[in-house]
């Protein structure tokens, strides 16, 4: 594939961007992603088998439980701090200039010290002290545990590990510290204290903690999914950590060996059954350089990986499953790389995308996600492929209008051995018809799950010749009678099979009947 100036310029840009990233150039620029681990990630969980809730939290990074790997588990009941953010109103001043700005800053226990021991409290950063500090209030006040709210309103759900911000704050935690410190975003903060709260209970009650679960299980996150967010409007993007296990990402992978297809974006073609749109480059230049796809057709007979998979995706993101398509995989080798696009189905309109990462490539090989253009004030945002990890943009606003922020590339991937599996999975605005996740998937079965392309072929000349709305109906009522048009052929193929057995039976027996009758009438001759 030829690739002009302008592409080639844009990949050797990228490429050095990635380099300075290697060698360690941090760039203010860019927001990099991800930033936290499954060994900093915290569940705090209430409610029963019946139902149950849980929030995200991320361990603080001092003291002895970041030695232990976040192992821990504490059950107890939640009680709100008073006051609330440590201090209070009035800020507790000490001049003695013989204290450190550590000692000076410590405003002493809290005033319901006696509710909050043995429990965990529930704290706000509102008061700018350090994470060391507050963590000593609670443990002083007696605290099994402290839950830190963020309460930076232009956060979204960002959540970070506190730190020690001096030596002597890192010191006092390593010998002092010795509960659990999670920090969730507001918004958990905000589900956690109305969490018993109903149309009838009084604001001020629920600012007394009287919307608070009776009990809570806070325990390490281990290898369960949960959420970084990156950035939380303008557009939509968040991380899910574990989304997938090691096994079900080989098992992916394995499904796609063997089927793939260059993509070539440059015919002016849409190809919506597999969501390759053509290419908006300029002078026909591909926008999908490289890049090898397929999509696995398994919908409603799906075996246990991708129905697991599908399962989970839907459990944690909220998003129906009739709603989802099919896994599109994509293979990424030296040079492959997918500029600027945004992710548009004029058939089929799609919601949101939910990006997989099916295996790691090192820092500095490229292949990163790379949102260029997101408006919360903050700078471009680029994430790392990690095996496991789901990236989910939302490509509608609230009210499901296309929002132009939401445009993005796959970085060139640089690494000479490098390659990079992702799977996609659009979410669609309008629920998914038996035609698309049950025939479709039927039809693609002897083939593994790859479509045989007269049907993308048939979509698009129907579209192509009836406008979109209509040409979908057509389609899907092709594909719903194709197969009993499929087993009336069978059944006159059977039919005929059975005909033809019947009269070869009948011309048998009437040629031996024949034979008898010649033979009877020759020795009858012979006789006379």
């Amino acid at each position: 594939i030829s690739i002009s100036l302008a592409t080639t310029m844009m990949m050797l840009a990228t490429t050095l961007i990635l380099a300075s990233l290697a060698l360690g150039k941090s760039d203010p620029l860019y927001r990099i992603f991800p930033q936290r681990t499954s060994e900093e990630a915290a569940v705090i969980e209430w409610g029963h088998s019946a139902i149950i809730s849980a929030l995200d939290g991320a361990v603080a990074n001092f003291g002895p439980q970041t030695s232990q790997g976040a192992n821990f588990e504490v059950e107890t009941a939640p009680v709100l701090a008073n006051p609330i953010d440590g201090v209070g109103r009035w800020k507790k001043s000490n001049d003695d200039e013989t204290l450190s700005d550590f000692d000076q800053e410590y405003p002493g226990k809290l005033k319901n010290a006696a509710a909050v021991e043995g429990n965990m409290v529930i704290m706000t950063d509102a008061a700018g002290l350090s994470g060391v500090t507050m963590a000593r209030i609670a443990k002083e006040s007696g605290a099994a545990a402290l839950m830190v709210v963020n309460t930076d309103q232009n956060a979204g759900d960002f959540i970070y590990s506190l730190e020690a911000e001096s030596e002597e704050e890192a010191k006092y935690a390593e010998e002092n510290i010795d509960i659990p410190i999670v920090m969730v975003s507001l918004q958990a903060g905000n589900v956690i204290t109305t969490a018993m709260a109903t149309d009838a209970s009084d604001p001020n009650e629920i600012n007394r903690g009287a919307g608070l679960p009776d009990r809570v299980r806070l325990y390490a996150g281990g290898d369960r999914p949960f959420f970084e967010d990156a950035v939380s409007k303008t557009p939509v993007v968040y991380l899910i950590h574990n989304m997938l296990t090691s096994e079900e990402c080989d098992a992916l992978i394995g499904m796609a060996e063997g089927k793939y297809d260059r993509v070539d974006d440059t015919t002016g073609i849409n190809n919506y059954l597999d969501n390759t749109m053509a290419s908006t480059e300029a002078n026909g230049e591909p926008s999908a350089v490289n890049v090898d796809r397929v999509t696995l057709w398994k919908g409603g007979i799906a075996g246990k990986v991708i129905k697991d998979v599908d399962e989970r995706i839907s459990q944690v993101t909220g998003f129906p499953p009739e709603h989802f398509s099919d896994f599109q995989m994509n293979k990424h080798v030296k040079g492959s790389a997918h500029l600027p696009h945004f992710d548009v189905n004029e058939a089929n309109g799609v919601m949101a995308t939910i990006t997989l990462f099916l295996n790691d490539v090192e820092d500095g090989d490229g292949g990163e996600l790379f949102y260029p253009n997101p408006l919360d004030g903050g700078t471009p945002v680029m994430v790392r492929p990690r095996k496991g990890l789901a990236v989910v943009h939302h490509n509608t606003d609230e009210n499901y209008v296309f929002d132009k922020s939401t445009i993005n590339e796959e970085l060139v991937v640089t690494g000479s051995s490098t390659v990079k599996y992702v799977a996609k999975k659009y979410v669609y605005l309008n629920p998914q018809p038996n035609a698309m996740r049950v025939v479709l998937p039927l039809i693609a079965l002897p083939f593994g799950g790859k479509l045989p392309g007269i049907f993308s072929t048939l979509y698009i000349a129907l579209i192509d010749k009836f406008g979109v709305e209509t040409g979908v109906t057509y389609f899907q009522k092709v594909i719903v009678m194709l197969p009993v048009f499929l087993l009336l052929v069978i059944a006159s193929a059977v039919s005929d099979a059975v005909q033809k057995k019947l009269k070869e039976g009948k011309d048998g027996k009437k040629k031996e009947t024949n034979e008898k009758t010649t033979k009877k009438t020759k020795k009858s001759k012979k006789s006379d």
